[in-house]
This record gives C-alpha cells, structure tokens and sequence, in this order.
C-alpha cells in the first residue's frame, strides 16, 4: 500500500514574535519571512538583507531570494506585485497542492493563495505537536533562561532590603521614595546584563497587587504585601523564564502571614501531586479545598473577585504561556510547567 504523502506545511511570520517560526527556524527574524516544509524539506524565502545571515545560523535545507520570484511576478510592470501574490507563486511554483497552515496564519495572505487552487488547512491544536515534550536542550535552555530571571529577582529583593520606611511608612532607597517604576526598572536592568529582555516586570504593592497583572506603580510602603513577578525572554534563544514572590518589607500582620503561608502550602501540594497520567484539574480543585479550608474562599466580594480565581499554572518554552494549561489537562512526560497558585 502506498503511504500517504506528507502534507506541506506553511509559515509566514516574522520569528522574532512567532514561536512556532522560532521553534521551526532557530533564528531571530523580525520581519516576515516563508517558511515551507515539503517531503521533509525546509525552505526559507527570505529578503536580501537577511538571507546570508540565516544561510550561517537557521535551520533549513535551502534559501531562496525573494526579490528573485519578486521580479518573476512583476514581470514588466512598473510597480511590485503585492507579497501575498509573491507567496502564491512561489508555492505553485513548489508544486504545493495542499498545506497546514497555523491558526493564525494572516486572512489576506491565504485569501490570495485559495484563489490560485492552493488548498489550506488549520492546525487543530499544535502547529508542531512535539513542541508539547521538551527535549533535555530545552530543558538546559529554560534553566538558563530561569538563571536570568533569577538575576532579576535577586537584585529586587537587594533593593527591598536595603530600603527602609520613611515618612507615612513609604520606603526609601538611596535617598528617594522607592517607586514601583524604580524598583522595576533597577529587576529590568539587571535582567539586561544577565542576558534577558525584560516583558512588563510587575513590581506591585499593596491594593495595586490584588489585580493579579497589575504592573505597579508609585510609591511602595513598608508593612504592605509587595509582588514581584518576573519573565524575561532569553535574549539568545527565545525561551522564557517566570517566577513570583510575595514580600513584606517590614513587619508582616498574622493575616498577611496566613495568606502567604497557605499559597505555599498550595504550592507544595501541588509539586508533590504532579507527575505523568495525573489530571491537572484534580491538582487544581485540591488547592482550592486547601484554600476553602484555611478560610480563604473564592468568590465575588463587593462585586471584586477574591480568592484563587486563575489558574493553577501554565507551559513555559518559546512562548510565556503555551500550552498546555495546568488544570485542564493529564499531565505528560516531558511538559514544563509553573506551579503559581495566588490568594487575592
């Protein structure tokens, strides 16, 4: 019996924002280029600028020029053809009958390409599904990206230590008020020179630390619960980092005490119970108990949500979150995962 042939598979997408390029290329691209997987064959169609860059570090069998099949469009017209229409004819040029196409693969783009007989199809789930598992390199790569985010945590708790309370109980750092803006931008910087790129550094205190995204801002206060979330990207691979803490710099109250106490009792249950063939929802509805039982019930309260009402944690890799979602799965051999439950 002869085997099916393997569907061709497409991307248009600059690497440097899609992962599922990044993941496919192993090369940082900010502007979008072809990506085209056929019998096992990868090939890029790139600009002039950057095709001899991705020649020496990209991951591919062939590169093409695309200002070559530009002017095969043009022909002897005074203005460049549209790109989508450079797309098409490069396909049909491939022999391309029918290919998978992410998700979010751009509407005009395979408008044009449906109009030249080219058939598509979405990928029902993972573009590439064996971006589910991660090999041991990943792995090596998400620890170096956590050593970053380390970095960044380290010199948060440094600055919150080295401060103390100034008048009406606002913390004071090398001789100013400490900001939640100053205080990111001192995690952000040391993220910098760790190797990272920092993404929207959450530095919140107090009220401003019950909107779970929340970056921060203003002044921070001594006595008051201070969130630190932190993911920076690796400038080098693409792979992202993420931790959270919760300070009090100053005198923690019993509340406040109990309330951090029983998201790391959250936690801890949860890194005890998570293991291959496990429901990640079962994880999920444990914490919550644990919660409900040390009287902190999620609910609507004065029309705020409280309580624990995300989730209990996500995929790490090439994006910040990707899948799978903790609680709504059987967890795998080889998923990466935060375990982050939160009290509000």
């Amino acid at each position: 019996m002869a085997t099916k042939p393997e569907l061709a598979r497409l991307i248009v997408a600059p690497s440097d924002t899609d992962a599922d390029m990044l993941y496919a290329t192993r090369i940082f691209i900010g502007d979008p280029f072809i990506f085209l997987q056929q019998n096992g064959k990868r090939t890029l169609v790139l600009s002039d600028l950057e095709i001899d860059r991705a020649k020496k570090n990209a991951k591919a069998d062939e590169f093409v020029m695309f200002s070559q099949l530009e002017r095969e469009v043009q022909g002897k017209a005074k203005k460049a053809p549209p790109y989508e229409k450079v797309l098409a004819h490069f396909l049909r040029k491939r022999g391309v009958k029918r290919a998978k196409v992410p998700a979010n693969f751009p509407l005009g783009f395979a408008n044009e390409i449906k109009r030249k007989g080219i058939a598509l199809e979405t990928s029902n789930g993972l573009f590439w599904p064996a971006r589910e598992k991660k090999t041991a390199e990943e792995i090596r790569l998400l620890e170096r990206a956590l050593r970053i985010t380390e970095t960044g945590m380290k010199r948060g708790m440094e600055i919150l230590k080295a401060s103390k309370p100034g008048a009406g109980k606002k913390l004071k750092w090398s001789g100013k008020t400490l900001t939640s803006e100053i205080l990111r931008a001192e995690i952000d910087s040391a993220i910098l020179r760790a190797g990272g790129v920092p993404t929207n550094t959450i530095a919140a205190g107090g009220d401003q630390a019950c909107d779970p995204h929340e970056r921060g801002f203003g002044p921070l206060q001594a006595n008051s619960l201070i969130i630190l979330d932190i993911f920076p990207r690796d400038a080098k691979t693409g792979y992202w980092g993420d931790m959270t803490r919760t300070v009090v710099r100053g005198r923690a109250s019993e509340q406040q005490r109990k309330l951090w106490e029983a998201v790391k009792a959250g936690q801890a249950l949860a890194l005890k119970r998570i293991k291959a063939g496990v429901d990640g929802m079962s994880i999920h509805k444990a914490i919550t108990e644990l919660f409900d039982r040390r009287g902190f019930p999620t609910e609507v309260r004065n029309g705020r949500r409280v309580g624990f009402f995300h989730g209990t944690g996500h995929g790490l890799g090439l994006e910040i979150h990707e899948y799978p979602r903790l609680q709504k799965v059987t967890l795998k051999a080889g998923q990466c995962l935060t375990v982050e439950p939160g009290l509000y």
